[in-house]
């Protein structure tokens, strides 16, 4: 029963409001290993009595590209929303880039990975388990140079340094794997500018550069994969992506692959909200492509079936 406050008229008004509360927006801090500070970004569905008051939802990590230089706000938020509205608790990584290098960032996604189950009651997340012994949907999708970031963290590569730091890397390895336009290789078609940034003054280490091939490193604990690629992008040639798909297929790992003949690097949702400052919009191929504008949906379609997510 909701009792009125005669000395505060608007406290019925808070109290109904708290009542129907079905939206948490959050940020939390991520300490990096060198001072940096990392952050997660949390877009919650709340559960309502009206409807399943103990609903789990499945969840998306989001990682933006940028070149281990910057974290891209168009797809950060964007994308975000787009999950959200198809049910997911989605989440945004704001990690660490230069001056930090390697493994500051790795590790920041690993804490993200470990808070997001850590806290699946509180977030409504479906971390697997339970009396239903229910699947664990916990996903990461990552865009250009956070695809490297999130694909490396599915590779047993990264488990000596999760180990270091005190991580079972089994546990805090997303479910599924979603890469857009990724960087992959640090050989011939590498996109040299993200593996400087990350790198630094190890930027021609060879067995560094070795470590970070995401294709030398893909075996059969790899979780399902969905790329995509533009065929047209000079930035990160789909090369990267053809050799994350052969590398998938050698090892087994079942992994779904649409490559787009048209269209730049750095598209995001490939519409005209995600398309970069100054862009004139419809008939701009770096910014706004039509036939690119469906992977959403084709993600949604793979991760339902991967899944059985309703």
């Amino acid at each position: 029963m909701l009792v009125e406050d005669a000395a505060n008229p608007r406290s019925r008004q808070t109290e109904r409001r708290q009542e129907r509360e079905t939206m948490q927006h959050f940020t939390q801090v991520i300490d990096g290993i060198d001072g940096s500070r990392a952050e997660l970004v949390g877009y919650v569905i709340d559960n309502s009595p009206e409807m399943d008051p103990d609903r789990r939802r499945p969840a998306i990590l989001i990682i933006p590209g940028g070149g281990y230089a910057i974290g891209s706000d168009r797809e950060s938020e964007p994308v975000a929303l787009q999950f959200l509205a198809a049910g997911y608790q989605a989440f945004v990584l704001k990690y660490s880039c230069v001056p930090s290098r390697y493994p500051v960032a790795l590790l920041e996604m690993t804490e993200a990975m470990s808070m997001i189950r850590e806290h699946a009651d509180e977030w409504h997340v479906d971390a697997g388990g339970g009396a239903g012994l229910r699947v664990s949907v916990v996903a990461s999708i990552g865009f250009s140079a956070g695809g490297h970031l999130a694909a490396n963290l599915t590779t047993v590569s990264s488990d000596a340094e999760l180990r270091d730091a005190g991580y079972d890397p089994a546990a805090v390895r997303p479910d599924a794997l979603l890469l857009c336009y990724p960087v992959i290789t640090s050989g011939r078609f590498a996109h040299r500018g993200s593996f400087d940034n990350l790198l630094g003054d190890g930027k021609d280490d060879a067995s560094l550069l070795e470590l970070l091939s995401i294709e030398k490193h893909v075996d059969a604990t790899m979780p399902p994969v969905f790329i995509w690629h533009t065929i047209t992008d000079q930035a990160v040639p789909v090369e990267n992506s053809l050799l994350m798909i052969q590398a998938c297929r050698d090892a087994g790992v079942s992994i779904e692959a649409h490559l787009f003949p048209q269209g730049g690097h750095g598209l995001s949702l490939a519409t005209v909200d995600t398309a970069r400052a100054g862009s004139p919009g419809e008939g701009d191929l770096n910014n706004v492509v039509p036939a690119v504008q469906i992977w959403p949906r084709l993600a949604f379609d793979w991760l339902r079936r991967t899944f059985d997510v309703r």
